[in-house]
């Protein structure tokens, strides 16, 4: 179970479309809410997100387009592992049949 929130939901909300709206900087924006900028730019950027996938619901979050990424890789890293076994393989037959 996560820690109550700190700043009410509708707070949040107006800050979020200050931010958006005002033309300002977040960080100005944030320090005439006194709130930290980082928060600030982490509703921002998790309302973007909302709104992106509310346009396309098959859209990937930040977070999945960062596993995708890594499962990727390591896919590639393991296709080498399996080449570099087969011929291996390959050889150390080829040896004993000698």
């Amino acid at each position: 179970m996560g820690r109550p929130n700190k700043y009410p939901d509708q707070f949040r909300k107006d800050a979020i479309e200050l931010a958006r709206s005002s033309g300002r900087p977040i960080a100005e924006v944030a320090r005439s809410l006194n709130i930290a900028e980082g928060t600030l730019w982490n509703w921002v950027r998790a309302a973007r997100d909302a709104d992106s996938r509310a346009g396309d619901p098959e859209a990937l979050s930040e977070s999945e387009r960062d596993e995708l990424a890594r499962l990727r890789k390591q896919v590639i890293e393991l296709q080498t592992d399996k080449e570099i076994l087969r011929r291996a393989a390959a050889y150390f037959a080829r040896e004993t049949m000698r």
